[in-house]
């Protein structure tokens, strides 16, 4: 394939290329693991499957966002991508505790290593994680999602590295206690890796208000904005960590429709250098009854229109 070609593949197919070739690694990292008896390499399987992961969501997520809404999701399929994920990382936290365990059994009794398969197998590894994040190098650059995914094979290429330095160490000086001991650290980077994709997840299921973003400063930009008198009922949360949303109650110096568009039209563009491209901004020359700056949400009661007893 020519640099031309390479270059012009779109990021979805760059993303399946990933995929495919980080399952193979997977499959022959658990091979070597086994005959290796390196639970260092298995150990890495697992933070190789956490790669998986996050270039399979960042694939989903992509094929998900051309998927227009309906009149049953208002909102497209985007969150589906965070279920799996939120999913996927507590089998993660199973496996890396699995490693664990079996660590410290290891250190008790260490057993005999094949530290030149173990090498090999790691190099084959650490070709393919730097070619991935190479792929991707380009596209991390102006798309958030792949950028996750960039840094997740990089940060497989170190833990890599870090089984090659075990298996030179054993070779070197029979000190077999290095295969356990690198295990641990590749664990820890896997608890790493799934506990931010856990919390992310969850922080968009409870419509949290993004983490990069500062609500108190966004209602500080907004009331600046001229002919702008307050800013109340503002509601801030992600359809997807990458995909942000924002409503709120803005209150104008006058009635003028001309004035409340162009407020409106300036309001827009400073929440794009927030990263915030789906907005529901209502214009308001009156205080309405909702004037807290974050509103209490309540269920709907129509008792007003109840009969009442004499």
């Amino acid at each position: 394939m020519s640099k031309h070609a390479r270059r012009t593949l779109p990021v979805a197919s760059k993303l399946k290329l990933g995929i495919i070739l980080s399952s193979l690694i997977m499959a022959a990292e658990v091979a070597g693991g086994l005959l290796a008896n390196s639970l260092a390499l298995l150990a890495d399987a697992g933070h190789v499957f956490v790669d998986i992961i996050a270039l399979s969501l960042s694939w989903y997520g992509i094929r998900q966002a051309e998927r227009p809404a309906s009149h049953t999701m208002t909102f497209g399929y985007h969150r589906i991508g965070v279920l799996i994920a939120i999913v996927n990382t507590l089998s993660i936290f199973g496996i890396a505790v699995f490693i664990f365990y079996e660590a410290v059994q290891r250190l008790q009794q260490t057993p005999e290593i094949n530290s030149p398969l173990m090498l090999a197998v790691a190099a084959v590894g650490l070709a393919v994680n730097l070619f991935v994040a190479s792929w991707l190098r380009r596209e991390q650059k102006t798309n958030i999602n792949v950028r996750s995914a960039f840094w997740h094979a990089l940060g497989d290429a170190l833990a890599s590295i870090g089984v090659i330095v075990g298996a030179v160490i054993i070779m070197l000086t029979g000190l077999v206690a290095a295969d356990p001991i690198i295990s641990i650290v590749i664990g820890l980077i896997i608890v790493l890796a799934a506990w931010s994709i856990f919390r992310d997840g969850l922080r968009v299921l409870l419509e949290a208000s993004p983490k990069q973003i500062d609500v108190r400063r966004l209602i500080k930009d907004i009331g600046q904005i001229p002919g702008v008198k307050g800013v109340h009922d503002i509601h801030v949360w992600s359809i997807t960590p990458e995909l942000h949303a924002m409503s709120c109650h803005i209150l104008i110096d006058g009635p003028s429709a001309s004035k409340a568009a162009r407020i409106r039209e300036q309001t827009e563009g400073l929440l794009r250098r927030y990263n915030i491209e789906h907005t529901t901004l209502q214009m308001e020359y009156e205080q309405c009854r909702a004037n807290d700056i974050f509103c209490k949400m309540t269920a709907f009661r129509d008792e007003e229109t109840k009969p009442t007893k004499d």
